[in-house]
This record gives C-alpha cells, structure tokens and sequence, in this order.
C-alpha cells in the first residue's frame, strides 16, 4: 500500500492505538517520524520508544502513556499541513495549541521542534500537527 502522507499516517496509527488503549504501536521508521517520536517523548506525551532495525526501512516501537485508570495522556492529535494545503509560520504568529496546554510541531531550517523552542530560536516553519 502507497502512502502519501506518511506523518498523517503516523498520527492516525498513534490515534487509533490510543483509543483503543494498546501499550505499544508500531509505525514504518524514516528519520521525521524519529524526530517526532523524540518530541512526543520529551514532552511526557508517550513512554518511551525504539527503533527496530532490520534490512530494509526499520521499524518505530512506540510506547504509549497512560494516566491513572487508563485515562488518555494523549486527548488529541491532528493534522495541520497536508500535501495539499502546506500551512507556514513565522515566530510571531506561531499557533498556541489549548492556550499553551497542548503543542505544535514545527519543521524549521534548524529542524523538527515545538512552537516553544521555535519562539525561543526566533525561526518559523511548516505546521506538522497540533497535540494535546
């Protein structure tokens, strides 16, 4: 199966999972959806997650979080620039996700980052998605 939008692809498998209250999802590897995994992970949203290499495109194992109860950590995931609809920002007008409760996904010139660390580097970029 041919996927064009492979980070929509991403968020559907991590949205479907969550939903149905799996530990673990496993997602096609490629160094965004990496960089993305890394994200989530560093804003307490998932575990943890590994790589699973084998010969060919490898694998991302991505442990998901819940709270007390099974509750969502994840209450949201939604895509924001489609191939067919790129939707950019500059630092000044970056989105606030939930007044600050949520993040943005951001690829900048100097990488894949959050609305935060993109107002702190004073760059802008393409809207991946939004998480709460």
């Amino acid at each position: 199966m041919q996927v064009t939008d492979t980070v929509a692809d991403m968020l559907t498998r991590i949205r479907n999972a969550n939903s149905a209250k799996h530990d673990t999802v496993d997602i096609p590897a490629s160094n965004m959806k990496k960089a993305i995994a890394r994200i989530l992970l560093d804003e307490g949203y998932i575990r943890n997650f590994n790589v699973i290499e084998d010969n060919k495109q490898g694998t991302i194992r991505i442990n998901l979080k819940y709270g007390p109860g099974k509750s969502h950590v994840i209450t949201g995931l939604r895509r924001v620039s489609k191939p067919g609809l790129r939707m950019f920002t500059n630092c000044e007008d970056m989105p606030k996700v939930m007044k600050g409760l949520g993040i943005a996904i951001i690829s900048t010139s100097k990488g894949i980052m959050t609305d935060r660390e993109a107002r702190k580097e004073n760059v802008g970029g393409e809207v991946l998605a939004f998480v709460w």
